[in-house]
């Protein structure tokens, strides 16, 4: 395995961890202990390390790198900017998904209602899929690769909203809203829903922050 197929996957596999929860916001990661659980030397792990922190993954704390977090106005900052670009995806897939891509969109929602009142990280990772679907049914490179960036920071959130107490068959619903704004070719209508998904999501979260809504 080359060097930079190492980096690679260093990088890849520590992301995910992030992204999965393994490691949470606030948590140290040590160069060495991560290299015995990849199973790989430290010059990688320490060059995915510096990559994470320069894309703002990282933070130090003294001679220590942490997971970072979002204080209240990185949030909202994160949210406005995720809910005009969802919704110009949204709106660019009713244009662009070809049918096979709206059948797959329609089968997602589907599916995911078999997950309702389970755990709430499998939920969260059905709706990634779901959303990162819309992505691509946009048919537009340069706003998929934005939405990636968008979605990488929101692994620095400790909780998904999914784990507030009714959120999920709620937020499936929004789903079914989206996808048959997307097959009827309404791009206004899926703007719209998208966007108006995005907030409710936001608003669930700044509840359950405030102690208004318990989590599962």
């Amino acid at each position: 395995m080359g060097r930079e197929t190492v980096q690679k996957d260093a990088y890849t596999l520590i992301l995910e961890a992030i992204e999965g929860g393994t490691y949470k916001p606030g948590d140290r990661l040590v160069e060495s202990e991560l290299a015995e659980r990849l199973g790989v030397s430290r010059t990688p792990v320490r060059e995915a390390l510096q990559r994470l922190e320069t894309q703002a993954m990282l933070t130090r704390d003294g001679r220590s790198l942490i997971v970072a977090s979002l204080d209240h106005n990185q949030l909202a900052e994160l949210y406005a900017v995720r809910t005009e670009l969802e919704g110009l995806a949204a709106r660019l897939a009713a244009r662009q998904a070809t049918d096979e891509e709206i059948r797959v969109l329609q089968s997602m929602v589907a599916e995911d209602r078999t997950l309702l009142g389970g755990d709430p990280r499998a939920l969260s990772r059905a709706n990634k899929r779901f959303h990162k679907q819309i992505h691509l049914a946009s048919h537009n490179r340069f706003l998929v690769q934005q939405l990636d960036l968008v979605h990488r920071s929101m692994a620095l959130m400790a909780n998904t909203s999914f784990a507030a107490e009714g959120r999920d068959e709620v937020a499936l619903a929004e789903h079914d809203e989206i996808v048959a704004a997307i097959a009827a070719r309404d791009g206004d209508g899926a703007y719209q829903a998208l966007k108006t998904h995005i907030s409710r999501a936001f608003e669930t979260r700044l509840r359950v922050e405030a102690g208004e809504i318990r989590t599962r």
